[in-house]
């Protein structure tokens, strides 16, 4: 996915890379929306917003289209919210 060259280079080149998702929850599936103005990746998840359950799939939608392991994708910050810091490690 076009969105996503950039980090998946930066991995590469990389042992660990950080950005921002805004999470959308409860779409009918996973995808990725669009890119904010401060670069920010907007996405709907396929999964309702309760007992983590959008939280992990978004962890496995991401290390799908990045290519990773899911214990490679961590939620660093915003775990009950919908802005959250993700890293991603090799």
């Amino acid at each position: 996915m076009l969105m996503l060259e950039k980090y998946i280079e930066d991995l590469a080149n990389n042992k660990e890379i950080y950005f921002k998702v805004k999470v959308i929850p409860g779409a009918g599936e996973s995808v990725f929306l669009s890119k904010m103005g401060d670069g920010t990746i907007k996405i709907a998840i396929a999964a309702p917003p309760e007992k983590g359950q959008a939280n992990q799939e978004l962890i496995n939608f991401l290390a799908v289209e990045l290519g990773v392991r899911k214990y490679q994708v961590k939620i660093v910050s915003g775990l009950g919210q919908r802005l959250k810091l993700i890293k991603i490690s090799r």
